[in-house]
């Protein structure tokens, strides 16, 4: 089976070292001291502007300056690493599909990716970058279940008879995903792909 797999806050926690990075630049731009991840705003993916209020220029600015910092220091999420290694192990393919962004300057996103899945001994197929459709990706590529945080790319798939699997997160506990299975953990994302897979397959 062909398995898609996001990256930020699916496999590796990434809002924490973002926030971080974001309450620094906040601070040195407006002279204020800043904690917004205590404003409980972390709604989806956009929350940078929501919570900082930044347009697209101070934005990037940001990128330019602290996004090699957030990707170096993003985390693992338990259990990610055997997981992925047990699926690999019994004969699927692995293709991370991530909207990681590319072209942010000192920043060679690629190549701090592939550090981060090698440092955690995660096996991979494919690493596809800067991947702002995710829905066509998956449909020229044939991915049979993708694991995802956001609600919107989930509810995409499943819309055109994708499997998705949504990890709950900070941003999307709120919502009611009826149609969509949700998990918590990695351990739920390897028996909800083994229950998939009696199913189908």
């Amino acid at each position: 089976m062909k398995i898609g797999i996001d990256i930020d806050d699916t496999t590796f926690i990434t809002v924490n070292s973002m926030l971080k990075y974001a309450d620094k630049f906040e601070e040195e731009i407006s002279g204020i001291p800043t904690n917004r991840d205590s404003f409980g705003m972390i709604k989806n993916r956009y929350y940078l502007k929501a919570l900082y209020g930044w347009d697209e220029k101070t934005k990037f600015e940001f990128f330019n300056k602290y996004y090699k910092k957030v990707l170096e220091e993003c985390t693992m999420i338990p259990d990610a690493d055997k997981t992925i290694q047990k699926l690999k192990q019994e004969g699927d393919t692995i293709h991370f599909i991530t909207a990681r962004l590319m072209n942010i300057q000192n920043c060679d996103t690629e190549a701090i990716t592939k550090e981060s899945l090698k440092n955690s001994n995660i096996p991979y197929d494919s690493l596809n970058l800067h991947i702002s459709d995710k829905l066509a990706f998956c449909i020229e590529h044939k991915i049979d279940l993708c694991i995802e945080d956001s609600y919107e790319t989930c509810r995409e798939l499943t819309d055109k008879g994708i499997k998705a699997i949504l990890m709950t997160t900070k941003m999307n506990e709120s919502i009611d995903t009826k149609e969509i299975m949700r998990v918590n953990n990695w351990k739920d994302i390897y028996n909800e792909i083994e229950k998939y897979k009696k199913r189908v397959f």
